[in-house]
């Protein structure tokens, strides 16, 4: 793509003018290249989004849910059809492998045909009234214009998934897409518009991040907006709560990860070690399911540990590189202050496989260092031995988030029983902590955020509305 190409507004279903606007340049990580540049909106060009989506709420909310369900479905085929440019716009943009797009773009995929299947599922109820010769009616509806915030650390699959959920469930869409990949989530607008959906149900706006925190709450102070949903880190998260809070907006939120690993004394020890190595270093682990914290019992603690450190340094290659440098410096510098406290290194440290590429690294039981509880989002994890399961529970909730967990057991029944003590939001079992079904609810707990997403659950979160109607019904 050459870099003269400018991202465009998106707005009543038409590009905005440029030539009025500010760009800003989208640069490739790991070759300092421009690849090409996104237009910035201001806070007027942000409220003309506003308007648009307000405008087409009213005749969308109204539309059957199977028209709602064939454009699902013809996005779904869009998607498939260039699944090649997807994978390139995620590459250019995050500096991202091969596989990690490829997986954004085939769960992409999964989630808008599950998203389509569950529309029919939204339904209303008839209670029972205790006044006499009176029925009840409880319609449930879309609860209005959306601002959703997607990043861009997976960014074909957690944009596409809360677009796709607020539009099937019948509201209408202000996106603001991330500066870092503009380009992928105008794929997902593009994707969209070609399926056929009406002007102004999805408008996409980007914005320079200096101007990021004006436009935000531009948005969100607006009385057309009557939902947030927001993915990101938990500081920015704060923020986003605070505003929501402000003008009294309700808001879904999936914020950052601080995943324990539990491999228990019956453990696959082998597949355990390979898949919380992966789960570490996918993506440079800049994935909030990425696998932070390893959690073994002595009893096969020497064991494993010689098995995780051979899986680590095997999975070197697979790292990646970091979507900007101040990202790689972050996780760099979360190892430096191990470093300077004393803490031991398994394998790895503070070094570099190749540009924003930190090597994969095990830090052996930290207790005062940043690295304890503060995501990385870097290829690190920390390894703990524990005497029981008991030990195990305690140390793994032991953290201010609560978005995911795993536990390497052969006994179900154990393993059962201590994912339901566990504070998390879903608990995977002999699993990579980095994964997620289409079908079944996610969210998270604690500093991780609330609200949940995916199939109906994700649906459920655009449907605000419980309309109760009482008809007279006969003497």
């Amino acid at each position: 793509m050459p870099s003269s190409y400018t991202v465009p507004l998106w707005i009543n279903g038409s590009p905005f003018p440029t030539h009025t606007t500010s760009s800003f340049p989208v640069i490739k990580s790991v070759t300092d290249e421009t690849v090409h540049y996104a237009t910035s909106a201001s806070p007027t060009q942000a409220l003309l989004a506003v308007s648009s989506a307000k405008t087409a709420f009213k005749p969308w909310k109204h539309t059957a849910h199977t028209i709602r369900r064939d454009l699902i479905l013809r996005v779904a085929a869009h998607y498939e059809a260039h699944t090649p440019s997807f994978i390139q716009h995620q590459i250019s943009e995050t500096s991202c492998d091969e596989a990690w797009a490829r997986l954004n773009v085939d769960l992409s995929i999964r989630y808008l045909k599950e998203i389509a299947s569950c529309i029919s599922s939204i339904t209303g109820v008839i209670p029972q009234i205790e006044k006499p010769h009176t029925m009840g009616f409880v319609f449930r509806e879309p609860i209005g214009p959306v601002l959703c915030i997607a990043p861009w650390n997976a960014a074909l699959i957690l944009a596409t998934r809360g677009v796709a959920s607020a539009i099937a469930a019948g509201c209408t869409v202000v996106f603001k897409a991330s500066e870092l990949s503009p380009r992928t989530h105008f794929a997902i607008t593009e994707a969209f518009t070609e399926a056929g959906v009406p002007p102004g149900v999805l408008n996409q706006i980007q914005v320079r991040r200096e101007d990021a925190a004006e436009v935000t709450e531009t948005l969100i102070a607006n009385e057309a907006i009557r939902k947030v949903e927001f993915i990101g880190s938990a500081a920015v998260g704060r923020v986003i709560g605070q505003l929501c809070a402000k003008y009294l907006k309700p808001v879904l939120m999936e914020l950052g990860g601080k995943c324990p690993a539990i491999v228990l004394d019956d453990a696959e020890l082998e597949e355990a070690a390979k898949l919380c190595a992966l789960g570490a270093v996918l993506h440079h682990g800049q994935i909030c399911f990425s696998t932070e914290r390893i959690i073994v019992h002595r009893a096969v603690a020497e064991q494993f540990q010689e098995l995780l450190i051979k899986a680590m340094q095997g999975i070197s290659g697979q790292a990646g590189a970091a979507v900007t440098e101040g990202i790689a410096r972050h996780a760099e510098d979360v190892l430096k202050d191990s470093q300077a406290k004393g803490d031991k290194f398994l394998v790895g440290g503070v070094e570099h496989n190749g540009p924003l590429s930190l090597k994969p690294t095990i830090v052996l039981e930290p207790k005062d260092s940043r690295i304890v509880d503060e995501e990385t989002f870097g290829p690190s994890a920390s390894l703990y031995v524990v005497q029981n399961d008991e030990a195990a529970i305690e140390l793994a909730n032991r953290s201010a988030y609560g978005l995911n967990a795993t536990i390497w057991s052969t006994n179900m029944e154990r393993a059962l029983r201590m994912a339901r003590e566990l504070e998390y939001g879903q608990v995977h079992i002999n699993s990579i902590s980095v994964y997620t079904s289409p079908t079944a609810s996610q969210g998270g707990v604690k500093g991780s955020g609330f609200g949940r997403q995916n199939a109906k659950w994700g649906l459920e979160e655009f449907v605000g509305k419980e309309r109760h109607h009482t008809t007279k019904c006969g003497t």
